[in-house]
């Protein structure tokens, strides 16, 4: 029978748990990022198609352009952030990468009417700032947090106080945009980043890094991408992770379509994402215990299997179904919120597993955020432009077109998540 290695701990994992008040100075800077994600992911397409009239087909295009070459980006921070000596460069790629977010955000949703001159070139060219400025701010974000200990229980509780603060972010994003609007959404966006950049800068516990190697000061870009896809549990952990990004970007891809046009619920759009984003964030906690009694992995494979038992039902809902789609929303949140905690928590699992922990976390999160955006590009790269192909119109009452949007937005999602649940059950991840 094959033993699995034992964790290897890091000299730099503390032996007391971090307190409140530094989880929270780590974690509460992941509000201002949800507040960008929600918006960028959600909001765009609708927003682009409206105000300039451009296609479903160019503005899915366009974003598959952008975050495609974004994604091919983001292993080269996370090397870049490895090969920096000391222990703030992490802090040194959120100092670089907070004007570049704040420009692209205001360009990217308050656009001025120049824009409407040539409104792909101002697309693209927003879309690339705000993407350069997050990806700076997240790899560095996400590997500070996965430096700071290698104790399964504190790992999960860092990872769900970010996760939490990011969810926060989105409820109140989702709330402002349904109570107020875009301009409002920009001030608040530009003062949390202002205050909790500040806070993470000043009062949370410093990452712990080794020191850096000259060998590992001369790794390439394509050494660093290369590095994590040595060891199989990332290999195993990152198919997974594909595969249920997908399934959960395709639908927050085509939500608003479907609200608006198959449920002709357009105008409560706002609440069902607020109801979707608080049940993940009342469900946080309940996996943080679940993943302690039964293990990460496990408690992970637990949530696919109910998103999937919850969210199906999606296709059946006839217009008008509020009470229907909002019990959807509830119940596949609470599984939202295992996707968000667990995942970090396993990756940070497998770093110090391969004995990278207070090294290479950059380079592993460079990758992480690379499969993640290339996640958001194919969904809309592929659905927006397979719907337009299948005759969906937006606003037009179209039943083929209709029944396409109903497949793509409930049953495609399904069936990727239990491909992805799957790959999980076979993976070696419980032992981390």
């Amino acid at each position: 029978m094959k033993v699995e290695p034992a964790l290897q701990v890091s000299p730099l994992t503390p032996v007391t748990p971090l307190r409140v008040r530094q989880l929270l100075a780590y974690g509460l800077f992941g509000l201002p990022l949800a507040l960008v994600a929600l918006p960028l992911y959600v909001y765009v397409p609708q927003l682009y198609a409206q105000r300039f009239g451009l296609s479903l087909s160019v503005i899915g295009t366009l974003l598959l352009m952008a975050r495609m070459a974004d994604a091919f980006f983001d292993p080269a921070i996370g090397c870049w952030i490895d090969q920096a000596r000391g222990s703030r460069s992490d802090a040194q790629a959120i100092v670089l990468g907070l004007p570049m977010l704040a420009a692209g955000f205001v360009a990217l949703f308050l656009p001025p009417s120049l824009a409407a001159a040539n409104p792909i070139a101002w697309f693209m060219a927003a879309l690339v700032l705000t993407y350069g400025g997050f990806s700076l701010t997240s790899i560095a974000h996400q590997s500070w947090g996965a430096s700071l200990t290698q104790l399964p229980g504190e790992r999960t509780k860092i990872t769900a106080t970010r996760e939490a603060c990011g969810l926060a972010g989105i409820l109140l994003a989702a709330f402002i945009q349904q109570a107020l609007n875009l301009s409002w959404l920009t001030g608040v966006f530009l003062v949390t980043l202002t205050l909790t950049a500040i806070l993470l800068l000043t009062s949370a516990p410093p990452a712990r890094r080794l020191s850096t190697s000259m060998e590992q000061a001369r790794t390439s870009v394509i050494a660093s991408l290369a590095l994590p896809f040595r060891h199989a549990r990332f290999r195993w952990l990152f198919g997974v992770f594909l595969v249920n990004g997908i399934a959960a970007a395709i639908p927050a891809t085509l939500f608003l379509f479907f609200a608006q046009d198959c449920l002709q619920l357009g105008h409560l759009s706002a609440a069902f994402l607020l109801l979707y984003f608080l049940a993940a964030a009342v469900s946080m906690p309940l996996w943080v215990k679940a993943a302690r009694a039964m293990g990460e992995a496990r408690a992970w494979l637990l949530a696919m299997l109910l998103s999937v038992g919850a969210f199906v039902w999606a296709y059946w809902l006839a217009p008008g179904a509020a009470v229907g789609f909002g019990t959807i929303c509830v119940l596949s949140g609470l599984s939202l919120g295992a996707d968000l905690a667990l995942p970090g928590a396993l990756l940070a699992g497998v770093i110090g597993n391969a004995g990278h922990s207070g090294q290479r976390e950059g380079a592993y999160f460079g990758v992480w955020n690379w499969g993640t955006k290339m996640n958001l590009a194919l969904a809309a790269g592929i659905a927006l432009p397979l719907l337009e192909y299948l005759d969906y119109v937006p606003g037009a009452a179209n039943t083929a077109g209709l029944e396409g949007l109903r497949i793509a937005y409930a049953l495609l999602p399904c069936g990727l998540k239990l491909a992805a649940a799957a790959l999980l059950a076979r993976a070696p991840l419980r032992h981390l």
